[in-house]
């Protein structure tokens, strides 16, 4: 940065990205702290036959993915806090509150959507309750809130616009 001051109506807006990575990473760590560790409804691969979870090898090999899992879902939340912090260094305007979470929130179904559909009915590695047998209605609901969350998630963006108060951070 060479210094000078910009001001801030000249200021370029907020990344989206930052958001959208943020959401997609914490998005992932829910499902998988929720899902997968405290309610044990599934694991990454725990609708495939060969890694049965009432089995020690099979609680191995899917305790292992979905440490894979969560080390993906790491990435994507470092990605985003980089993203972050890389905008406001360059001078750009700092969100408003709606515009960021509304694009955390927007980036959460994403994953969801994107998760439910390769996962759950492409390559049907997991269901969301393989717990009860993988029933599909559990499924169609987890595509049903992802998008209800993007949808959500995208009016609370524009509702709240690129940044607020001059784009002072929390305006």
């Amino acid at each position: 940065m060479n210094g000078r001051v910009v001001p801030a109506e000249k200021k370029e807006a907020p990344s989206r990205w930052a958001g959208i990575l943020l959401g997609l990473g914490l998005g992932g760590f829910v499902d998988g702290i929720l899902l997968h560790q405290i309610l044990q409804w599934h694991h990454m691969v725990s609708h495939v036959d060969t890694y049965p979870v009432g089995t020690v090898e099979g609680l191995e090999v899917n305790t292992l993915a979905d440490g894979f899992f969560h080390a993906g879902t790491w990435v994507l939340v470092v990605a985003g806090s980089t993203a972050a912090v890389a905008s406001w260094r360059r001078g750009r305007k700092a969100p408003s509150w709606g515009f960021h979470f509304g694009l955390i929130l927007a980036g959460w179904g994403i994953f969801n959507v994107v998760e439910g559909l390769v996962d759950h009915q492409l390559l049907q590695i997991h269901h969301v309750r393989d717990d009860l047998g993988g029933p599909w209605i559990w499924d169609i609901g987890f595509l049903a809130f992802g998008l209800l969350q993007i949808v959500c998630g995208l009016a609370l963006h524009r509702r709240g616009g690129p940044a607020r108060g001059g784009g002072r951070p929390g305006a």
